[in-house]
Parts: C-alpha cells; sequence; structure tokens
C-alpha cells in the first residue's frame, strides 16, 4: 500500500501539468443556395445598375501607348479608333522639320463622352522611336515612363491623408506597330516586345496591311506568332490570366487566329453602295476600314473598346502595377517609397538594361 501512494501522487502530479485539448475551431459552412427558397423579392440584382450609375456620374480613365516607326499610322489609327482627332498627326510634316534625335514621349488627353459615359482617354505616343541609325535601347525611355506612372500612382496611394480617388496615369495597352515587309519581325521589334511585355500590355497590330496581298497577310501574321512564341514574348491577352474555361476559349481564338492583328487607318469618308463609310482610295477601289473582308480594323476596335477594355485596366492594376509595386516596397525596406531605411530618398526602379539591338 505505502508503495503505491507514490505512484497515485505523480499520476495526479501529471495530469496536472498535462494541458486539457483545446477545442477545434469552428470551420466555416459552404454558402448554400437558397434562391429557390427566397420568400419575396430582395434587389440584389440591382447591384449591377448602382454600378453603372456610379460609373457614368464619376466616369473612367483609359491610357493607350502607340509605338512604331515614323509613317506607319499611328495617330491615323488611333484617331479612326475613337472616331475622333484624340492623336496628333503629322499631316503638316516638312523637310526642314527634324526627326528627334531620342525618343520623345507625348501624352494628350481627351475627354470623350458615348451615351452618357464619360471616358478620359490619354493617347501617349513615341516619336523618334525607330528613326535613328543606331536604334540601340530606344526602348529605354518608353519603359522609363512606364515605371514613373508606377511610380505615380504608388506615391499617391501609400500617402496618409490620400485622395479619394488617385489620378490613374499608369500606361493601360501598347498598340505596337509591325511594318508590313512580309518577312520577318526585326531585331528590335523583337527586343522591344521582349523587356516591355513585362512591364505593359502589348498588343501587336501590321499596320498598312492594304500593302500585302491576302495570302501574303496570312503568312506574314503566322510567321510573326511564330518568331513571338520562339523568343518567348507574350503579347495580351496573356495565357496564365484567363481565369475560368470561356476566358481561355474566347482568348485562345484571338491568340491564335486574330493576332497579330492587320489593319487599316483613315480618317477619311468615301461614298460606297450609297452610304459613307471610313477608307483609303485606290485606283482600284475604295479600301473601307470596317469591313472584316477588308482589314481587320474592327476586331481590333471591338477587341481593345467593346470586350476587353476592362481586363486591360484590371491587368494593368493586378499584375504590372502589382509587380512593380511589391519589388519597389521590397526594395525599400517596406517602407513607402521616398523613405528609405535611414531617411534616404530611393530613386525609381531602373529601365532594365538589355543587349543591343541593330
Amino acid at each position: 500500500m505505502s508503495k503505491g501512494l507514490p505512484e497515485a501522487r505523480t499520476d495526479s502530479a501529471m495530469s496536472e501539468l498535462v494541458p486539457e485539448p483545446r477545442p477545434k475551431p469552428a470551420v466555416p459552412m459552404k454558402p448554400v443556395s437558397i434562391n429557390s427558397n427566397l420568400l419575396g423579392y430582395i434587389g440584389i440584382d440591382t447591384i449591377i445598375e448602382q454600378m453603372r450609375k456610379k460609373t457614368m456620374k464619376t466616369g473612367f480613365d483609359f491610357n493607350i501607348m502607340v509605338v512604331g516607326q515614323s509613317g506607319l499610322g499611328k495617330s491615323t489609327l488611333v484617331n479612326t479608333l475613337f472616331k475622333s482627332q484624340v492623336s496628333r498627326k503629322a499631316s503638316s510634316w516638312n523637310r526642314e522639320e527634324k526627326i528627334p534625335k531620342t525618343v520623345e514621349i507625348k501624352a494628350i488627353g481627351h475627354v470623350i463622352e458615348e451615351g452618357g459615359v464619360k471616358m478620359k482617354l490619354t493617347v501617349i505616343d513615341t516619336p523618334g522611336f525607330g528613326d535613328q541609325i543606331n536604334n540601340e535601347n530606344c526602348w529605354e525611355p518608353i519603359e522609363k515612363y512606364i515605371n514613373e506612372q508606377y511610380e505615380k500612382f504608388l506615391k499617391e496611394e501609400v500617402n496618409i491623408a490620400r485622395k479619394k480617388r488617385i489620378p490613374d496615369t499608369r500606361v493601360h495597352c501598347c498598340l505596337y506597330f509591325i511594318s508590313p515587309t512580309g518577312h520577318s519581325l526585326r531585331p528590335l521589334d523583337l527586343e522591344f516586345m521582349k523587356h516591355l511585355s513585362k512591364v505593359v500590355n502589348i498588343i501587336p497590330v501590321i499596320a498598312k496591311a492594304d500593302t500585302m496581298t491576302l495570302e501574303e497577310k496570312s503568312e506574314f501574321k503566322q510567321r510573326v506568332r511564330k518568331e513571338l512564341e520562339v523568343n518567348g514574348i507574350e503579347f495580351y491577352p496573356q495565357k496564365e490570366f484567363d481565369e475560368d474555361l470561356e476566358d481561355k476559349t474566347e482568348n485562345d481564338k484571338i491568340r491564335q487566329e486574330s493576332m497579330p492583328f492587320a489593319v487599316v487607318g483613315s480618317d477619311k469618308e468615301y461614298q460606297v453602295n450609297g452610304k459613307r463609310v471610313l477608307g483609303r482610295k485606290t485606283p482600284w477601289g475604295i479600301i473601307e476600314v470596317e469591313n472584316l473582308n477588308h482589314c481587320e480594323f474592327a476586331l481590333l476596335r471591338d477587341f481593345v473598346i467593346r470586350t476587353h477594355l476592362q481586363d486591360l485596366k484590371e491587368v494593368t492594376h493586378n499584375i504590372h502595377y502589382e509587380t512593380y509595386r511589391a519589388k519597389r516596397l521590397n526594395d525599400n525596406g517596406g517602407l513607402p517609397p521616398g523613405e528609405g531605411l535611414l531617411g534616404t530618398v530611393l530613386p525609381p526602379v531602373p529601365a532594365t538594361p538589355c543587349p543591343t539591338a541593330e
């Protein structure tokens, strides 16, 4: 009996030391659809109308950049796209006017209203790109400009007393104009898209497609797609950002059939079969800009404005801007931009160094 007492004490002591098992946290139940059991109308479906009304009051921003050599009709195409004079036009060019020695960045803002919806459109032009004898690193000013817009937005975002609505100058879309050579992409084309596709949504377009036959156009489009794939260049819409099967099916068709869009731009109207149409007059007839049998301008317009405009903005914010923001804050030790660990001001993320493109 006396031998059993210490054992009893030891058991009781151990029971005091062993903690009681904690209750398992409650697992939230999966939402169950109760639509069929609703006793009356609630009004949940009006949220779409509420959002529409708010958007119509405030309007929205859309910033589009055009890049390519002079003479490819960049300004004309953008004017055709938005059916107004939204881009500068070099129609007054003369021999005394010099080609810019470096790439310039020119942003022109307009407010367009249609059906009660206001859009603040900014067209960013890049005169001088690809026009020099030596085009080494001529994309760097463009990359710098894009990063500066991210930096500007980030500084506004981290302010303690930030604005209710931060002005958005970030580039949502970059139309890259490919010369209609019918052969292959230039090294400059590949280098530009290779570096800039990491920071902005690039949509490649073949300019002045009316200079090629239908067969030449089809072969050139296939060749461009193949070259982009071989060089690992991803253009918008990127495969990895397809949200569901419906998106994938729709975007696969665009990636495999439409890209790059072979387009013709014109802001002149002509009479065709009793109708006024935008087109280009040639000795053999009128090339109608919005006729799919003549060019793919209508496909490009529908893609950029009618089906993917909001997605272009979302990919810019959620992917490209977030990538810049994460890198910027990480380089700054998690502090807001401009505040280093010792109070030093850190510079914006520099343009990515890249090899010479001849």
